[in-house]
């Protein structure tokens, strides 16, 4: 499966999205909202920081891959495609990060 992309899995997101709850994973989670959703990334976001200090590989990249499939999840709760974010990455490669992450707006 070395040819699984990011992007193929937001199209399952998409997919998964379409099916009844009592088949899909994705549309429990969509049927709660975006802040059940939000919820659920922040917890796998924890989950990954923890295995990156603490657990081997194996288990950092499944930490990892549960957390981009609840980011998609997030994005498509909230109507954002992975074509908007990647397109907010091209226009940051214009500047360093250090000069991109200076610009933002504190608060």
């Amino acid at each position: 499966m070395a040819d699984f992309t990011i992007r193929d899995l937001e199209n399952r997101v998409r997919e998964r999205a379409q099916a009844g709850g009592d088949v899909s994973y994705t549309r429990q989670l969509l049927d709660r909202g975006v802040s059940h959703c939000a919820k659920k990334l922040g917890e796998e976001a924890v989950e990954t920081v923890i295995a990156a200090i603490h657990e081997d590989d194996k288990h950092l990249t499944g930490e990892a891959a549960d957390l981009l499939y609840h980011l998609l999840v997030v994005l498509h709760a909230r109507g954002i495609t992975l074509a908007q974010v990647e397109a907010v990455l091209a226009e940051r490669q214009r500047q360093s990060g250090l000069e991109e992450k200076a610009s933002r707006p504190r608060g």
